[in-house]
């Protein structure tokens, strides 16, 4: 069995983060999804509208996804890709290059982000428009 890992925060599911998980999951035949957790995105100066356990829970009720792990740190990748065995590490393109460091451990696959969807262009527009915040 083909082990493939992809990590983000997934705030806001929307049809771009589906069509990346779509093919990350492509690439072998059991995918992990490391996932912010509140208290990481926090150190990132990210605020998600949804907690880290209803974005947990919105990803496990997805066909492609076999596991959600939480993502705590930075430095945690090279443990995860030991610990669950992982021959492929999936990101999107934007970061390309940032992770070649796990070459010594799997392989790595940066795939092309759907072009007209992100979740900061939605929050941008959900202000704009004068809806609610969280």
């Amino acid at each position: 069995m083909k082990k493939v890992i992809t990590y983000g925060t997934f705030d806001l599911l929307h049809y771009g983060h589906i069509n990346l998980l779509q093919r990350a999951k492509a690439q072998g035949d059991y995918l992990v999804v490391a996932l912010s957790t509140d208290e990481f995105n926090s150190l990132k100066g990210k605020k998600c509208y949804f907690t880290f356990e209803q974005r947990k829970k919105m990803l496990e009720a997805l066909r492609a996804v076999d596991l959600v792990i939480p993502e705590t740190c930075w430095e945690q990748k090279v443990a995860d890709v030991k610990e669950f065995h992982i021959d492929t590490f999936v990101m999107g393109d934007d970061w390309k290059g940032k992770f070649d460091f796990l070459k010594d451990y799997c392989e790595v696959v940066y795939l092309p982000r759907t072009p007209e969807i992100s979740t900061t262009q939605i929050k941008e527009e959900l202000k704009k428009n004068g809806a609610a915040s969280h």
